[in-house]
């Protein structure tokens, strides 16, 4: 019997994520088809209770549920309990376990272009739930540095004194980090300012860009926001957000089949859709 895979989200009609997954259950000949699904935030528990009821062999969580979704789990990773989020839940026999890939996604993401952080000094733009699931993880990988700018420099406060790992950090707002990015030698832009249709907006000022440093921002719609293209002027290196998208797309693949799958073709997939590439 054909297993259903699903994306909950609102709204979710740009997710690229059946393509994705669909190709990957038809080239690894999987019997299971993956469908989104627009839920409100007042249906999310009859929801994930009707997907329990069919026996649904694990779905996605994106925008707005990843941190409301978690009350109707049985289980949550502890990586995905620290960081508060959920993007990928299995069923384990009947048991919903909950887990967030999007932190290790964007780390595997970023070794492909940017081997290690050890020891470096690194700037995360924003504190909402993508920057919580990246801090998190980059904290562990023990840089020299884990700043945090953001609009509300409170915010990222609060998100430091939240994480479990211990890592040298400092809360700015935007203006004050714009001023010392020369400091880092990778900077992540993790808020949606810049993405379609609003592409001509800046979250920081890019002047006193290192001309060396690495430079990520996880939107990829489009493939290279205004922030990218300014700091790839300065001289920086520059990532988008498709390598972020398509490994944690990876490691949910993984976690549901025990199969990690083939990257380079999921890359190619998503690109086919959207045009361009990646570092």
């Amino acid at each position: 019997m054909k297993k259903l895979f699903a994306v909950l989200g609102n709204p979710i009609g740009h997710s690229m994520s059946p393509l994705m997954h669909n190709d990957l259950f038809s080239y690894y000949q999987i019997d299971a088809h993956y469908l989104p699904f627009q839920v409100r935030a007042e249906d999310l528990e009859d929801a994930v209770k009707g997907l329990r009821a069919i026996g649904v062999g694990g779905f996605n969580v994106t925008v707005p549920h990843k941190s409301s979704i978690i009350p109707f789990l049985d289980e949550v990773d502890p990586l995905a309990k620290s960081i508060g989020a959920v993007n990928t839940v299995v069923n384990q026999g009947g048991k919903l376990i909950g887990y967030n890939t999007d932190g290790p996604g964007f780390l595997k993401g970023l070794t492909a272009c940017y081997p290690s952080i050890k020891g470096k000094k690194v700037l995360v733009i924003g504190a909402g739930g993508a920057a919580r699931a990246i801090y998190f993880t980059l904290a562990k990988e023990k840089p020299l540095t884990l700043d945090i700018a953001n609009r509300t420099p409170n915010n990222a406060l609060s998100l430091i004194k939240e994480c479990p790992y211990s890592v040298v950090s400092h809360a700015y707002s935007l203006e004050e980090a714009g001023k010392q990015l020369v400091e880092y030698d990778l900077i992540v832009q993790t808020t949606s300012i810049g993405m379609s249709p609003n592409t001509s907006e800046l979250p920081i000022s890019v002047n006193e860009i290192k001309k060396e440093s690495m430079v990520c921002d996880i939107i990829y719609n489009p493939l290279e926001t205004k922030f990218l293209q300014m700091a790839k002027q300065h001289g920086a290196q520059i990532q988008n957000g498709i390598e972020m998208f398509v490994y944690q797309g990876a490691l949910a693949f993984e976690i549901w089949t025990g199969i990690f799958p083939d990257v380079k073709r999921m890359r190619e997939n998503v690109l086919r859709q959207l045009g361009g590439h990646t570092c």
